[in-house]
């Protein structure tokens, strides 16, 4: 496309994308509170699940879109910048529109599969495969590290109960619902496309970042920390990643402090000075310089360096 397509294009899609980036922002929040499950260990999570069928299937949705909206901002950022370079990979597309893709739907499929192991779990057909042994080996270690605080509250002594044998308890039942986790028929799937969507999307949003940064049309701190939040996201700083989808959405609507960097105006690439570039243009006096030997200038000889003139008053 010419420059001007290009232009028309970008604003076009502006406010779509922006639009498309800020819903992604409020539905994964959102299912944040729309979620109810809770519980310490895995038993108590999966009956949490089997309680609020409803919030977990909402939340998974909610969660689904807002991974499949996010195909929008990053492949907005990914053309402006192949616009403005060639030496922007193009075949990258691809993994750029897929890893948010396979994200999504690995959060559809993980609620439904929390849903079949909470069926599995409190009908009773979840089996440990810890024994009574090893549940038992594993409470008498922790009850020599906890000492008078070993399961203080989870257990009634005026009942009769014993803590040591309500950790027996715990220990099988978590374990038997691990294994429901497990052997849900669509956990595999779930899994496999949570590893293959979060690797391609650190990727995606590094190289995106990158040449964003490059070209541009990201300014260095924002481009360096794009970078960054693939990987943090992975650790599960999500927070910082929603940060900065909030500042890519009003940048593209041109509504950050100082305006959107001139790259994009400009439809081509205004690579930023580098830190010598940055410093040698603060040290340039504004009347430039003299060159030896010039009329009005210092009378060195040779090729000596050259000499700052002096400020008039």
């Amino acid at each position: 496309m010419t420059r001007a397509e290009t232009l028309e294009q970008e604003s076009r899609w502006a406010l779509p994308v922006a639009l498309a980036t800020l819903l992604a922002i409020v539905l994964i929040i959102a299912s944040g509170f729309v979620n109810s499950v809770s519980g310490d260990g895995a038993a108590e999570v999966l009956r949490s699940v089997d309680e609020n069928r409803g919030s977990v299937t909402l939340s998974g949705l909610m969660q689904a879109v807002a991974f499949f909206l996010l195909v929008f901002p990053l492949v907005y950022l990914f053309r402006a910048a192949r616009a403005r370079s060639e030496r922007v990979r193009g075949q990258l597309i691809g993994l750029v529109v897929i890893a948010p893709l396979f994200l999504g739907l690995s959060a559809g499929l993980a609620a439904v599969s929390q849903q079949e192991a909470a069926d599995e779990f409190v009908a009773g057909n979840a089996k440990p495969t810890l024994t009574l042994a090893e549940a038992k080996e594993e409470c008498e270690e922790e009850r020599e590290d906890e000492e008078d605080g070993f399961l203080a509250d989870e257990y009634d002594p005026a009942k009769g109960e014993s803590p040591l044998k309500a950790c027996e308890e715990r220990k099988l039942e978590d374990d038997a619902a691990s294994e429901a986790r497990t052997d849900a028929s669509l956990a595999p799937i779930a899994t496999g496309l949570e590893l293959a969507g979060a690797l391609g999307f650190v990727v995606a949003l590094f190289y995106t970042c990158l040449w964003a940064m490059r070209t541009g049309l990201l300014t260095r701190f924002w481009g360096s920390l794009g970078m960054a939040l693939g990987v943090a996201t992975l650790l599960g700083l999500l927070p910082f990643l929603l940060i900065w989808l909030l500042y890519v959405a009003f940048m593209f609507l041109g509504k950050v402090p100082g305006g959107r960097p001139p790259a994009w105006e400009a439809g081509e690439a205004i690579p930023w000075p580098t830190p010598g570039e940055k410093a040698a243009a603060e040290l340039e006096p504004e009347d430039g310089w003299d060159e030896p030997g010039a009329e009005g200038g210092p009378e060195d000889e040779g090729d000596g360096p050259k000499r700052k003139r002096k400020q008039r008053e």
